[in-house]
Order: C-alpha cells, then sequence, then structure tokens
C-alpha cells in the first residue's frame, strides 16, 4: 500500500493548520486533521461550475467571480464550460491554496491558473464583495469554507448573512446568477433568503459520481 505524504502545510486565519496531502496521485486538503476536500470527490464542485456558467449563451462575452479556488475543480469545470469570451477572477483568502495549485496540484487544474482569461487574486472574498463595482459580473460561483457553516474562517459567517448576499447581489449584471455551494442543505440560510426576499432554487449534487444520494445542495439565487 503506498503511503499518504504530507507535501505542506499553512496557517488559517483563525490559527488552524491547513494541511496537503498525497496518496496514489489523488490529492487531499485537511484543517486540523480534517479532511476539507479530496480529488476524488470533485462531483459536485464541477456540477457547481457547469451551474453557474450556464446562463451565459454561446458566444457571449462575460465576466465571472469564483470565491474560493481549492482544488480547482469549479474553476476548470467553468473555464471549459464557457466560451473564450468569458473572463474569470477567482478569490481565495489562502495564499498557500493558491500556490498549491500552481505547483503539487498544476496536474489536476492548476495550468487553468496561467491562462490569460484568469485572474487570482490572494483576498478575502467578504471584503472584495465590499469594495468591487455594482453589476461586474454576469454569475457568481462560491465556494468558501463548507458552505453556510464556516468551518476555516468564521468570518465567512457574515458572507452567508442576509446583508452579505445582499452584497453578492449588487454585483450580479441584470439577468445574473448567483450559485452557492453547500456541504448539505441549510435550513437557516433558506430563511435569511426569504426573508431578503431572493428567490432561489436548490439543485442536489453527489459528492462523486458513484455516491448513492446527492447530498450537497447548490443554491441557485437569481435576483
Amino acid at each position: 500500500m503506498k503511503p499518504r505524504i504530507k507535501l505542506d502545510e499553512a496557517k488559517t486565519p483563525d490559527g488552524g493548520t491547513l494541511a496537503l496531502f498525497e496518496h496514489d496521485g489523488s490529492y487531499g486538503i485537511s484543517l486540523d486533521g480534517k479532511e476539507l476536500m479530496h480529488s476524488r470527490m470533485s462531483f459536485s464542485e464541477e456540477a457547481l461550475g457547469r451551474i453557474g456558467v450556464e446562463g451565459i449563451k454561446s458566444g457571449q462575452p462575460g465576466n465571472i467571480l469564483i470565491g474560493g479556488l481549492g482544488l480547482g475543480f469549479t474553476l476548470r469545470t467553468a473555464f471549459d464550460s464557457a466560451g473564450v469570451d468569458v473572463a474569470f477572477d477567482v478569490v481565495e483568502l489562502s495564499s498557500a491554496v493558491i500556490e498549491w495549485n500552481r505547483s503539487h496540484l498544476r496536474t489536476l487544474n492548476g495550468s487553468c491558473l496561467e491562462n490569460t482569461r484568469v485572474r487570482v487574486f490572494n483576498a478575502d472574498i467578504t471584503n472584495w464583495i465590499r469594495t468591487a463595482p455594482a453589476r461586474s459580473y454576469d454569475a457568481i460561483l462560491l465556494d468558501v469554507d463548507n458552505g453556510p457553516i464556516a468551518m476555516v474562517d468564521q468570518n465567512n459567517t457574515t458572507l452567508y448573512s442576509e446583508k452579505g448576499i445582499r452584497q453578492l447581489c449588487r454585483l450580479l449584471k441584470p439577468g445574473g446568477r448567483l450559485a452557492i455551494w453547500s456541504a448539505s442543505k441549510d435550513g437557516p440560510f433558506e430563511s435569511r433568503l426569504k426573508r431578503a426576499q431572493l428567490p432561489f432554487r436548490i439543485v442536489s449534487a453527489k459528492a462523486h459520481e458513484r455516491a448513492k444520494r446527492e447530498a450537497v445542495a447548490i443554491y441557485v439565487i437569481q435576483p
């Protein structure tokens, strides 16, 4: 049996430890020993990428904001699904995650970061949405932390607040959509969306292709 190898580690803003592991050609990122994501469990992240850009017509130029780089599957799928005139801004809190995508994970999805249509920013998405110009994006794809229930950075709870979602919607062009990855359906989050009078639908997705049930929830909001 091949060993599980720790390739690198880094601290989170809350003082936790992110670690990148490789095992038999697959990769995973953990927080304080608890796995956050794995390259063999990318089905729902790929679904987020497809759903996020499906409203952009073929041949239509566009701008996409992706909050959270992770292992790069959402970016890669959205990039491959969108037209050649669509550009991407990727905002990732961890400089280590960006570097891992450029180095250790390059064969997975990291080469996407080298394309001129992709700009990567090492920044806090909660700060980004406060200062970005209104109506900047045709779609926003959000896969930050564990969804509405924060694990890595407690500041992310403000991102999924009623005010935070309104700020995200402010950045959408008319007819744009906001797609949010969540580890599961989240009743309190849905209540906040209803209070904000934001119409939404839920697309269920499997964590991996052979999973028996669709546990992951993708919230699609079109204000």
